[in-house]
């Protein structure tokens, strides 16, 4: 005990000698008086028993007896009717939460047949009713208070007087008072007084009556920005006119003459992808002196000089780490006619599902090869990715093609070299698909600029190539037809919590168009959601159409229940979920055959989906697409088949047919592609 104080023997009268607010009582220093010690301390006497025993308890029967019957027309529904009742019910609270009481809503989805709309149209037009009562009412009394007063006042004052605004609704005068007018000598007469009050209580009756014929003959109103004040303008009008948006006209403003293209950089890993596209934005000044400065500061430091350029586009350490491109770097810039959304596509092949990604949002595609000795043939013989890209990009629907032969400056210009690589692409690139007129070759350098945002100067190379840069090509490309008549349709790619309420979306809008405030489902968790917000290229917009890569603030779901792939779409045409899809093949060169039950990965826009081949349902012929050979044991290489797939998940497709922006896919197996296919297809 000789670590703790001795307790036993404490005198407690030292510590709370004056500070003993227990030992005593508070009338000693506050006196109360009688009235409030009867009204607020403690009588034993009040509180008797007897007081409580008297009065018989109640027992629960006679609780449930006084609780208020349930709704006849409930209790008669049938179980179907009863489970639609319940659901119109659940989607009310989700649109108007407690603002009306169950008995209500329960009778308004009676009266409207079960159709959630009318009953919430029913039930918003009463309360507008019952509010634009309450506004005559007090509008009324207002006057009429003013009216009292006035016959209190001089002349002087009552010439004053304003008069009240009259309210018209609808294009039509309903309502209106004029305050009172003094007579000539001065004073207000007792009898025009009350004439007055009377026709201002009829005008009041007949407005509001006026009123409620025009609100139920027009259906629930809504205040448009554009319209005066007083002017109501009727909802379903609003909801027109804000449906008639002419996008292609909007567009054409928007972009002001210019076209849009989404081009995506592809080609082996090393080609110099990132260096030729960073040089090419620090040419056209999207990239600052400042901020290429300190690229060239940081990658002295890092030791990669050479990658000061690459650094524009491969913003995240392990990518700069590395030296290599790992996922899709998306910017913009603009050239003399057309808007360029640029994708950097990885060339390594641990990467190649990210570049399917940027591939299949992409319009055209710009080939980047190297022109070292034993470096393109690397890339471009059995293995490489520059053979793999090119068949990825055409098999995605791509038709027009740029292949920038790269680091020429490092073989001197040298025109044998530029031509023996542009045969044997050339020879490559018809068997996949391309047409030579699509197909256009420019030598390049990434590190030195030359032929890039310009032409060449120097005597090397002009003096046996005079064709194009890398810039006058861009320009050069055909916009594809932007669907944007056909319902909303927008992949997502990423999914991430923003500042403000709700979370975000990215992605692009493959058809239709989206504004700010509109109802949108997202498949497959069909889920509804409402858009707050639209950023294309960091800048809020109220709109986006087909082609825009864009940024969606949502709310209205839980974030959880979206993911990358999923699809945002038009609630009244949505994107089918499925899990079997018969689809139109073609087999890429492949070691093993395939055969019943083979196993593949699917991707699709951005999706990465694990599938079997369920049946091999018939081999077609390459030209006509006749059937050559129905059920066959096996597949092999070059043949053209239709099959059907099994996906372990729902996955949103569309019919090729109808939406070829969403019917093609690829077909990957150990590492490398085997196969690209369109939907012909959707099974239930």
């Amino acid at each position: 005990m000789a670590r703790h104080r001795s307790v036993r023997g404490y005198n407690y009268d030292e510590d709370f000698e004056e500070d003993d607010l227990y030992g005593q009582s508070v009338e000693d220093d506050y006196g109360v008086s009688p009235a409030t010690a009867a009204q607020f301390m403690y009588q034993r006497a009040d509180f008797q028993l007897a007081n409580f025993v008297d009065e018989p308890l109640k027992e629960e029967d006679e609780e449930c007896e006084e609780q208020p019957p349930a709704n006849s027309n409930t209790l008669s529904l049938s179980d179907i009717d009863k489970a639609r009742l319940h659901s119109c019910l659940e989607e009310m609270r989700n649109i108007a939460g407690d603002a009306f009481p169950e008995p209500v809503m329960v009778q308004a989805v009676l009266n409207s047949n079960f159709e959630m709309e009318k009953a919430l149209d029913s039930l918003f037009l009463q309360t507008k009713i019952d509010m634009l009562m309450i506004l005559f009412q007090s509008t009324f009394c207002v006057a009429a208070g003013k009216r009292g007063e006035a016959s209190s006042v001089s002349k002087a004052e009552s010439d004053i007087v304003p008069k009240v605004a009259k309210m018209t609704i609808s294009g039509k005068q309903t309502i209106g008072f004029d305050a009172s007018i003094g007579s000539p000598n001065g004073q207000i007469s007792n009898t025009s007084n009350k004439e007055s009050h009377s026709e201002s209580v009829q005008s009041t009756s007949s407005a509001a009556m006026c009123t409620k014929q025009t609100l139920l003959s027009e259906g629930p109103t809504l205040v448009s920005k554009d319209t005066p004040t007083g002017t109501v303008t009727s909802g379903k009008q609003a909801g027109k006119n804000r449906a008639k948006l002419d996008v292609k006209s909007e567009l054409e403003k928007r972009q002001g003459g210019k076209q849009l293209i989404n081009l995506v950089v592809i080609g082996h890993v090393d080609a110099g992808k990132s260096t030729l596209m960073g040089h090419l934005l620090y040419l056209l000044g999207n990239v600052n002196k400042r901020a290429m400065h300190k690229y060239e500061q940081e990658s002295k430091k890092a030791g990669k000089a050479s990658f000061a350029y690459a650094w524009v586009l491969d913003e995240t350490g392990e990518e700069r780490e590395r030296g290599v491109t790992m996922d899709v770097g998306l910017t913009k810039f603009e050239s003399k006619t057309k808007l360029v959304t640029l994708m950097d596509a990885p060339g390594h092949k641990d990467f190649i599902p990210n570049m399917i990604t940027g591939a299949a949002q992409a319009d055209v595609a710009l080939l980047v090869v190297d022109s070292i000795t034993g470096e393109f043939e690397a890339g471009f013989e059995a293995g490489g990715q520059t053979r793999e890209h090119a068949l990825l990009v055409r098999s995605l629907g791509v038709t027009q093609l740029a292949v920038a032969i790269n680091k020429m400056d490092m073989l001197n210009w040298s025109k044998e070299r530029f031509e023996e690589i542009t045969s044997k692409l050339g020879q490559f690139l018809k068997q996949a698909g391309f047409k030579e007129s699509d197909v256009t070759y420019i030598p390049t350098s990434g590190l030195s600029g030359e032929n890039l945002a310009m032409r060449s100067k120097d005597e090397k190379l002009t003096s046996w190539y005079s064709g194009p840069c890398l810039l006058d090509c861009i320009d050069s490309f055909r916009p594809p037809q932007r669907p944007v008549d056909k319902p909303c349709r927008l992949c997502v790619s990423d999914v991430f919590k923003d500042v403000g309420a709700g979370f975000s979306v990215a992605g692009k809008v493959e058809a239709g168009y989206v504004q700010t405030g509109d109802r949108l489902v997202v498949m497959p968790a069909n889920e509804m959601c409402t858009v707050k917000g639209i950023t294309l290229h960091d800048e809020p917009m109220d709109w986006a159409a087909a082609g825009d890569h864009v940024t969606l603030n949502v709310t209205g779901m839980d974030m959880i229940k979206v993911g990358v792939g999923s699809v945002v779409c038009d609630p009244k045409e949505p994107i089918r979920a499925s899990t079997r899809v018969r689809a139109r093949i073609l087999i890429f060169n492949i070691d093993l055959p395939i055969t019943r039950g083979f196993p593949v990965l699917l991707h699709y826009q951005t999706v990465s989906e694990p599938a079997v081949i369920k049946k091999l349902i018939s081999v077609l012929h390459k030209s006509t697409g006749e059937v050559v050979k129905t059920k066959p044991r096996c597949l092999q290489k070059g043949q053209n088949a239709m099959v059907e797939l099994q996906m372990q998940r729902p996955v949103c497709l569309e019919r090729y047919k109808d939406f070829r922006e969403l019917g093609r896919f690829m077909l990957r197996y150990s590492g490398s592609t085997i196969a690209a296919g369109v939907v012909t297809e959707i099974k239930d």
